[in-house]
This record gives structure tokens, sequence and C-alpha cells, in this order.
């Protein structure tokens, strides 16, 4: 049995255990600052800070899949009506799940919504969380030079709009447009010749139409910024769809097409406008959007190692 005197000879200080225990503490503390620093492979990072405006923290969600870099890039931008939703939103998880399968490092932003904030907040927004992408983007195994913009819905017309934006600082490689709303004026016969809640609430004018708000429908409409040297585009829509015109989408197409750019359109055969439900109508969209995206942004062989 150990002796008291023994036992507390053990606990006398020792100058160099001390010294040695400092060390490892300092090493391990310098260790945890470079993972906090330094995002690893396979996680998510929440709420980003990618920009302030009015007052207003602007956030984005940051997807980093497994696999060696640097991986292509997704901006995804959500739907909501301009006036709703969010980054994590559950009717926009079919496309955040497809973009991971498909190795995106994918940066899922939020932006100003309104009536709170009317238009052009949301797509300055939009513009805003490019440039930092592009500046950022290797922190998070993603390629600045492989941007993809995409969106659904209400974020389906932000992402059109702003690839059609000429400023080189947002610039990007590919368009994807998720039953987007590309022709506000195209869709009044259908509402009525009024302008709808959406509307009303991105637009701050009142339901009758009058031709200011005519004009201010045809400059956000991302069809009237059609032109040559645009980026390729990938639209997808339901022939069903209740909420935006399916016929938008092919005079889109046809007026891309017609300035020399790529379109290439993905009806899906009796699909509504709720994503969700799309896998029920065309099976393999998913894989078709990402063999789209492989072919237009180009894949290295190292990605996925």
């Amino acid at each position: 049995m150990r002796t008291l005197s023994q036992s507390l000879h053990r606990l006398r200080w020792n100058p160099i255990s001390v010294l040695r225990g400092g060390i490892l503490l300092f090493l391990s503390l310098v260790a945890l600052v470079r993972v906090a620093a330094e995002p690893a492979s396979e996680r998510t990072y929440s709420d980003v800070e990618y920009g302030q405006a009015a007052g207003e923290s602007l956030l984005l969600d940051v997807h980093v899949p497994d696999g060696k870099g640097p991986l292509p890039i997704a901006n995804y931008v959500h739907g909501g009506g301009w006036t709703g939703g969010d980054k994590a939103n559950s009717d926009d998880a079919p496309v955040l799940d497809l973009l991971t399968r498909a190795n995106f490092t994918c940066f899922s932003i939020n932006y100003r919504l309104a009536p709170e904030h009317r238009w052009p907040a949301c797509i300055q927004d939009v513009q805003t969380a490019i440039r930092w992408v592009k500046t950022n983007a290797t922190r998070y195994k993603g390629d600045p030079s492989r941007i993809a913009l995409i969106g659904y819905s209400a974020g389906g017309h932000l992402a059109s709009f702003a690839g059609t934006i000429v400023d080189d600082s947002v610039r990007v490689q590919a368009v994807v447009g998720f039953a987007p709303l590309t022709d506000f004026v195209q869709e009044l016969p259908k509402r009525g010749n009024i302008l709808g809640r959406a509307q009303r609430g991105l637009l701050n004018r009142p339901e009758a139409l009058t031709p200011e708000s005519v004009g201010m429908l045809r400059a956000l409409s991302p069809i009237n910024h059609i032109r040559a040297g645009l980026p390729p585009f990938l639209i997808l829509h339901g022939d069903a769809d209740g909420s935006v015109s399916y016929e938008q989408s092919i005079i889109f197409q046809k007026k891309l097409r017609d300035e020399g750019v790529r379109c290439d359109l993905i009806t899906l055969p009796g699909a509504p406008h709720r994503l969700t439900q799309w896998t029920l109508n065309l099976p393999d969209y998913a894989d078709r959007v990402s063999a789209w995206l492989d072919e237009v942004l180009g894949r290295r062989e190292t990605e996925g190692e």
C-alpha cells in the first residue's frame, strides 16, 4: 500500500511537467482555432453572414459535400412569392438534396422579403451573395470559376433576372430555373388584369393596373433583358403548373435561342407548380439536371474522391 509520504511526494510541483502540460494545452487551442476557421468536409454551416443591408444581417447556409475539391458551386435562391420562404424551406429540399448528391458546394441564401423590403431589395441581395461566394468559395472547397445560379418559383425569377445583369462581378457560368416566373405581363390576363397579392407586396402598387405598374412589371421581367452573350440556361417546368404558366418557359427558351444563348427546357408532363411532387411525373428529372450541369460546368477526375 502506498504510504502517505509517497503520495505527497507524487503531488509535489514539477516544473517540467507543468511546462509540458502548457505546451500541450497551447497546441490543443491552436488546433481548435484551425477547426473553427477552416470548414471541414461533409458539413453544413448555418446562418453564415454574407452581408448587411437596411440594418439586417443577410444570411446563407453552406452545404459542403465529401470529396476532394475544388467543387462546382450552386447558389440557390428559395421560392415563396418574394414575401415569404426561407433558405431551409421544406419545399426547396428536393433541389438542395439534388445538388448535394451531385457533389456541389451549395450556398442557399436568404434575401430581404416584401412588403417590408420592396423591389429591388431582393435582387440586390442575390447580387451581394454572388459576390460574397466568389470571394469566399475556396474556404468551402468551391471553385469560383464554376458557379450555377439556381432558383425555384420566385427564386427562379430572381436567378433568371440576375443571370441577365451586365456586371462581371455577378456573372455566373450557368442558370437553372425551376418553374421560374419570367414575364409578369404575360400572366396578367390569367390574373384578371390586376396585380396579385405577391406583386402588390413586391412593388407597393394598388391592385388596379396603371401604366406605371405595367412599366414596372416589364422592367423586372427577365424576358425583357435577354441579349447575346448570356450564360447557358436550363428551365424545368410542369405543363400543368397552375401558378406560373408553362407557356412562359417555352417563350423564354425561344427568345434566348434567338439571341444565340443556349437554353434547354425539361418538361414535366402533368406536373403542378409544387416541385416536391415532381418525381411522380418525371422520376429521373434530378439525374437530368445533374447531367446538364456536369456538361455545362465540366467535371474533374479528382472530384468525389
